[in-house]
């Protein structure tokens, strides 16, 4: 399963950022690991430099062998509760989307 982490020009993707990721997202999806192909994440900082409430965006897209791609987001305050909301929005697609397959 590869793993990106992509980053817009307002939030700085530094490499601790992207290992929390990537280990984050390893031992989440590590259950669905035979069925994704790749993982892109991208954080947004919706209003740049500007503050304000749930402004931090992250969108998660799995890639699935022989499926369409899946996508989840989630906004939150910070990057970290942004990650945790769309990796629980992700968990609970692919629960339902795999679960389906298995039925036919």
């Amino acid at each position: 399963m590869i793993i990106e982490v992509n980053t817009d020009r307002n939030i700085e993707g530094s490499e601790r950022l992207i290992d929390y990721c990537k280990s984050t997202l390893e031992a989440e999806f590590d259950r669905f690991s035979e069925h994704i192909t790749r993982i892109d994440v991208h954080f947004r900082d919706e209003n740049g430099a500007k503050g304000g409430d749930d402004d931090k965006r992250c969108l998660i897209e799995a890639r699935l062998k022989g499926l369409s791609p899946v996508t989840t987001s989630n906004h939150a305050s910070n990057l970290d509760d942004a990650l945790s909301g769309a990796i629980d929005k992700m968990s609970s697609l692919l629960d339902s989307t795999l679960s389906k397959l298995r039925k036919h």
